[in-house]
């Protein structure tokens, strides 16, 4: 009888922790979803591909290597963002890309500590973005 109840006991254990999991990956799964869904409606108003964006970005930093880079929205304008390693430095050139026109916006030069402080900064919005979201699921 004790061998029995404590084989349920592992079950009803097993059972749970599936079932934890289970909701964890629904979840994790959902919000990569929604991000390949924001990617995939950008790259439809996209006129510029990647690959030209590429070659325009590369072409403002002779001999760099892209870094990162991706499709975003800033300030209203659809852009392709490059990160830009140079050798002989640590600094990171940024260029962004008219994502429409091909036309470069803008070409910054970032140290390793303001790309530092960038990345915190998209960490704690993405960070309040979801926090926010959680509050309107709530209501």
């Amino acid at each position: 009888m004790k061998i029995q109840n404590i084989i349920y006991s592992v079950i009803a254990v097993a059972v749970v922790g599936l079932f934890a999991g289970c909701e964890t990956e629904k979840g994790d799964s959902k919000e990569a979803k929604e991000g390949k869904e924001s990617q995939a409606k950008l790259m439809v108003e996209a006129k510029v591909s990647q690959a030209d964006a590429e070659r325009t970005a590369l072409a403002k930093a002779p001999g760099g290597t892209i870094k990162e880079g991706g499709l975003e929205r800033e300030k209203g304008k659809l852009i392709w963002s490059f990160d830009i390693a140079t050798p002989g430095t640590k600094d990171i050139t940024e260029v962004a890309v008219d994502a429409i026109t091909g036309e470069v916006l803008a070409v910054d030069k970032e140290t390793p500590g303001q790309e530092e402080g960038e990345k915190k900064a998209e960490v704690k919005k993405s960070k309040q973005d979801k926090d926010n979201d959680e509050k309107d699921e709530k209501k």
